[in-house]
Parts: structure tokens; sequence; C-alpha cells
């Protein structure tokens, strides 16, 4: 029988998802690609997905290489973070990730996926029979901005064992009151030794000539990145957690792909969002 039912691309948030998927194929096409997921062009046909984000300015040009290097810093903290002892990994709000299946994982790692039904029904029938490249792979259909903890556990998490949790971009496009729910229940469920890794928008560039176009054209296609951090290392302690910010253009690799922007970046520009990491802070004696 015939699947009826509207892509999920159509629903909102979710091409946002669509939008990396779009990313990740063209970087496949690449030579020596940063990122290789060759489902990324499976999603995209079967979705019957063209295009990009809205709008045109240098902001909106750059996504794209912006979306394939975040993948790789993000990529190489899980697996570090795997191989440093946190077996367990959940993405929340998943999307179209499909790194339960494209990562080099450590033997043991227990992959699980938050994300909405109609992605979740999306992503599973294209990922039909593959198989995951971590040992286990376990998916909750609800929505990210929860309640989701009891379904979590009984896809098999263990609150007894140290956690990578990994928010790649969807806390911004959410109300403010739904991340701290989101990250609350992350900090309860965290053992001793767990990590959080998340991309997070920094407020003070919001207004910029830089972002500010991007912004009113993505709140045309009823998208907005709604949750904003002026001081992000301080926000995370708040919720339990010791946070650094990484400084992207220390990479060579981000530096290699976007050197043809560098020149046309202020130092505001490059510092609108931040790739943010931490680990969870010691109770107090």
């Amino acid at each position: 029988m015939p699947d009826t039912a509207k892509p999920p691309h159509q629903d909102g948030l979710s091409r946002a998802a669509f939008w990396t998927a779009a990313a990740h194929a063209a970087e496949c096409r690449r030579p020596a690609p940063y990122v290789r997921d060759p489902w990324a062009a499976d999603f995209l046909h079967a979705a019957g997905f063209q295009g990009g984000p809205p709008g045109e300015g240098l902001l909106r040009q750059l996504l794209p290489d912006w979306f394939v290097v975040r993948s790789r810093f993000f990529d190489e903290h899980l697996v570090d973070a795997a191989r440093a002892g946190c077996r367990q990994v959940v993405l929340i709000g998943a999307g179209l990730d499909t790194r339960a299946y494209r990562l080099d994982w450590p033997t043991g790692v227990h992959v699980l996926e938050i994300e909405e039904g109609p992605v979740v029904a999306f992503k599973e029938r294209v990922l039909d029979w593959s198989t995951p490249s971590c040992g286990r792979r376990g998916v909750v259909a609800a929505d990210p901005a929860g309640p989701w903890r009891e379904d979590l556990l009984a896809a098999g998490f263990d609150p007894g064992r140290p956690t990578a949790w990994h928010c790649e971009a969807p806390l911004y496009f959410r109300r403010p009151e739904e991340v701290e729910r989101i990250v609350d229940a992350m900090t309860e469920l965290s053992a001793p030794g767990s990590v959080f890794s998340a991309e997070c928008v920094n407020a003070a560039t919001a207004s910029s000539s830089f972002v500010a176009p991007f912004l009113d054209a993505l709140h045309s296609t009823g998208i907005s990145w709604r949750w904003q951090l002026a001081e992000p290392e301080a926000w995370w302690a708040e919720h339990g957690w010791h946070a650094r910010v990484a400084d992207p253009f220390t990479l060579p690799y981000v530096i290699e792909r976007l050197s043809p922007y560098l020149p046309l970046l202020s130092e505001a520009a490059a510092k609108s969002v931040f790739l943010t990491t931490g680990t969870l802070r010691e109770a107090a004696a």
C-alpha cells in the first residue's frame, strides 16, 4: 500500500533536518568529504525535497558548509566521549541524524534517538534494513520537548550509566520553557561522568546585519530561533553542567571549508552561534 502521509519537511521545524541532509548529500560528492552520510540523498529523494535555508544573505550562503563542519565537530566529540566511557548516547531531536550508522563507534555503544513520530516513521522507512555501526540502537517516538523520560527508560536507557547527550540544533527552535524541560530531564537522568553537546544561538548577534536578515527570512517560513543565550557557560552551570564554548576557527577543517567567507565575516558574525560541550557538575557534598 503506498504511503500517503504528508512528507515531514512540510511540518515546519522538520524542514531544518532536510537542510542538513542536503548539505550532507552534497558533501558526499566531494573527493574527501568531512562527513560521510550516504543516507542523506535517500532522505531527500524519498521526500521529494529540494532547496535549502531561506533568504539571500551571507549567512544563508555559508550555512550548507557550516552544517558540514558543525556535524564533523560533534561527530568527533561524541566518538571521543564514547571512547572515554560514555557508552550510552542520546540524540534529542534526532531528526534525520544517521550517526548510529555512519560513525566508527567503539564496542558496546547504545545510541538512542528521540524525535517526533512522523519524522521517525519517515526515517525508519528510508533506513529500511540498514545495519547500525553502534552496538545497539533505540528509537523513542516522542516530542523532544517532553515528556519522554518513561519512554526513554522503556527503550533501554540506563540512568546509572554515563551518557553523552546531544542536541545538534533543535534547542534554539524551541521556546525557552521547553528548553528548560529538556535540559532538566537530561540533568535528572545523568550519572556521574555524563557529557552534553549542543549548538546554541548567541543572543548578542541576533540583531546584527549578518544574522537579522536570515532570521526575518526564517520567520517567514514559520520557524524562528526562539532560544538564545548571552552567557552559555553561566546558563548551563545553573542547570547542572560545566560548559565550554569551542572556537571553531582554531580548527583546520573549519578554516579550510569556510575560507571563502572569512574576509567577509566580522568578529561578531563569526560568533553568531556557540558550539557548546560540557560535563555534569558533581553534586555538592
